[in-house]
C-alpha cells in the first residue's frame, strides 16, 4: 500500500522513538535540570623558580605581573573558565553572596598577581574584571565578577602563586542558578559513570540514523517552510553611529539564521537625526506603503513628524571622556556647563594641570550630542571654531571647539590630543585607549548601577527604532524588529553594554522616558 513507503516508514519509527526519547529526556531535566553549566580546567601548573630574579625575569618577558616580591616557590597557572552548557549565563543567575560571581581556591599557595588573557570575544568581557565588580583576591582565594557569558564563551586567567607546590588541588566555586560547575576533562575509571547508559546510548545512536535516513529521502523534495518569523527581501539600517556595531552584529545574525529567506540588510548610519530624515523621505517618495527602512535614534525624534512610528528597543548609556593627561575623575553637572559654554579655558580652573580645554563634539546629526545637550547641559553647545581641533579658527570663539561624525573619531581625536574632552556611547568609551571616563556629580557611567536602581547618573537614554507608518507583519522591516527587540538581539545588545526594554528590569525604564 502507498502507506507503506520507505519514507513513511522511517518517520513512523522516528516519531515512535522520538516520543519515547523525549520522554525520557522530559523525566531527566525535572529530575536533574543542567541547563546551564560552567566548566574549568587547568591547563598550565608549573614551578618557575625559588628566588626573587626569576619573578622579575617573567615580568621581563610578559610584563602582566606588578611585582616579584615574595617568589619562593613560584609557580605560575593557567585556568580556562567556559559556559559549556546549553544557554546563555547572565550576571543574574551567579547566586553567590556579595558583588562577585565565583571563586578559585589555590590550597596553600599566595596568589601574588592575575591577569585576564585570551577573551573569547570582543573587549567587552574583560571590563567586567574591576574591583567594583567583585574581582579581587586575598591569600589563596580569588574572587571573580559575575561575567555574563553566551554559550561556548571563555576566558583565561594566568595565576601567579607563591608557596605550596604547583599541581596542588585548584578549585572552581560558584552558586549557578538552575546549574553545576564542573572540571571539563575527560571521564577516567577512577571518576563519576558516564552521564548516560548503554541503553540511552543506544537509543540516541539509533534515532539518530533514524533522522539521517528520513533526511536522506526527503532531501531532494525538501520544500518546508522557512524558520518561524524569518523574511527575505532588502532592508536598511541607518541612524544612530552610537548604536552602529549592535546593529551589524544582530543583522549578521539575523541573515545567518534566517539564510533560507534570502534577508539582504544593509547597516549604513549617518547619525540620528540625519537617519531620521532620511527615513521621513523615503516614506515620502514611497508608492507601496511603508518603505524598507529602519532608522535607530538616540533619544526620540524631533517633532514634527506624526507618520514615523516609534519602537523602544533599549536604553543606552553615555560617557563625557577626556584625555588621560587630564587627571580629573569626576565633574559636577554645573562645571561641564560651564565648560561647553567657553567659561573655562585651561584644566587648571578646575583643580586639573595646566592644558588648554579642547571641546571635541559631534556634529548636529548627532544622537550622542542631542542627548548630551538634553540631559546634561539643559541647552545646546557653543559654536564650533576649530577644524582641526588643535588651531582656533574663528578668534572670537572663547575656547577651541571642534565637530566630528562619529564616535570613533571623537574618541580617537581626545586619546591624541592633551586637554580635550567628549563624548561617546559606554562600551565604546570603556574599550577606548589614552582616555578615561568622567563620573558626573558622583555617579559613574555604569549600566548596572542604572539598571538596579542605585544611580542617578544623568546621560542615558531609550535608543528607539522608527518606521515610517506600520510596516506589514509579514515584511523583513516586522521581522527584523521582533528578533532585535524581543529575540536574539536581546543577547547582543546587552553584550554591547546597553539595557533591553523586553527584559523585567527594561520594562520599567523603557515604560517612560528616562527621567
Amino acid at each position: 500500500m502507498e502507506w507503506l513507503s520507505a519514507e513513511n516508514l522511517v518517520a513512523v519509527a522516528t516519531a515512535m522513538l522520538g516520543i519515547v526519547a523525549s520522554a525520557v529526556m522530559v523525566w531527566y531535566e525535572r529530575r536533574v535540570p543542567r541547563r546551564r553549566r560552567i566548566g574549568y580546567r587547568v591547563q598550565l601548573d608549573v614551578p618557575i623558580g625559588d628566588d626573587q630574579r626569576a619573578g622579575r625575569r617573567i615580568n621581563r618577558r610578559v610584563g602582566w605581573f606588578d611585582t616579584a616580591a615574595g617568589m619562593t616557590d613560584a609557580s605560575i597557572v593557567l585556568l580556562r573558565i567556559e559556559n559549556d552548557g546549553s544557554g546563555t549565563i547572565g550576571r543574574d543567575d551567579y547566586q553567590s553572596p556579595g558583588t562577585h560571581g565565583m571563586t578559585v581556591e589555590f590550597g596553600d599557595r599566595s596568589i601574588l598577581g592575575v591577569s585576564v588573557t585570551q577573551p573569547s570575544a570582543a573587549g567587552h568581557l574583560v571590563e567586567h574584571f574591576t574591583p567594583d565588580r567583585g574581582f579581587g583576591h586575598q591569600g589563596g582565594t580569588l574572587d571573580l565578577p559575575r561575567v555574563p557569558l553566551n554559550r561556548g564563551a571563555y576566558f583565561k586567567l594566568l595565576v601567579l602563586l607563591s608557596g605550596g607546590s604547583a599541581g596542588d588541588e585548584i578549585e572552581l566555586r560558584c552558586d549557578l542558578s538552575d546549574g553545576e560547575v564542573h572540571r571539563n576533562r575527560s571521564a577516567t575509571p577512577d571518576e563519576k559513570a558516564p552521564l548516560f547508559s548503554r541503553a540511552a546510548r543506544l537509543i540516541t545512536i539509533t534515532l539518530t540514523l533514524c533522522v539521517v535516513a528520513l533526511a536522506v529521502i526527503v532531501v531532494a523534495q525538501d520544500d518546508s517552510p522557512p524558520p518561524i518569523g524569518c523574511e527575505g527581501g532588502t532592508l536598511t539600517l541607518t541612524g544612530s553611529t552610537a548604536f552602529e556595531p549592535v546593529l551589524r552584529e544582530v543583522a549578521e545574525k539575523y541573515e545567518k539564521d534566517c539564510a533560507r529567506e534570502d534577508p539582504r540588510i544593509e547597516v549604513d548610519p549617518h547619525g540620528s537625526t540625519s537617519g531620521v530624515r532620511e527615513l521621513a523621505a523615503a516614506g515620502a517618495r514611497s508608492e507601496h506603503g511603508s518603505p524598507p527602512v529602519v532608522a535607530l535614534s538616540d533619544g526620540p525624534k524631533p517633532s514634527g513628524m506624526p507618520e514615523l512610528r516609534e519602537n523602544r528597543i533599549a536604553v543606552s548609556v553615555f560617557a563625557l571622556v577626556v584625555n588621560e593627561d587630564v587627571r580629573l575623575r569626576d565633574l559636577s553637572t554645573v562645571d561641564v556647563r560651564r565648560l561647553y559654554r567657553g567659561e573655562i579655558a585651561n584644566w587648571s580652573e578646575l583643580g586639573g594641570p595646566d592644558l588648554p580645554v579642547h571641546l571635541v563634539s559631534r556634529d548636529a546629526n548627532s544622537g550622542t550630542r542631542q542627548v548630551f545637550q538634553r540631559r546634561v547641559l539643559g541647552r545646546g553647545e557653543i559654536a564650533n571654531s576649530s577644524v582641526d581641533c588643535v588651531h582656533k579658527d574663528d578668534p572670537a570663539g572663547p575656547v577651541i571647539r571642534c565637530e566630528l561624525g562619529s564616535t570613533e573619531q571623537v574618541l580617537a581625536t581626545v586619546a591624541e590630543l592633551p586637554g580635550a574632552i567628549g563624548y561617546s556611547e559606554l562600551n565604546s568609551a570603556a574599550r577606548a585607549k589614552g582616555l578615561h571616563r568622567l563620573a558626573l556629580d558622583g555617579h559613574p557611567a555604569s549600566v548596572d548601577a542604572i539598571e538596579d536602581g542605585t544611580s542617578s547618573y544623568p546621560y542615558r537614554e531609550i535608543e528607539y527604532a522608527y518606521t515610517y507608518g506600520q510596516p506589514p507583519a509579514d515584511s523583513l522591516a516586522s521581522s527584523f524588529l521582533t528578533y532585535l527587540a524581543r529575540g536574539n538581539g536581546q543577547d547582543v545588545i546587552r553584550t554591547h553594554g546597553h539595557l533591553p526594554c523586553w527584559t523585567p528590569e527594561g520594562l520599567k525604564l523603557c515604560a517612560r522616558r528616562t527621567p
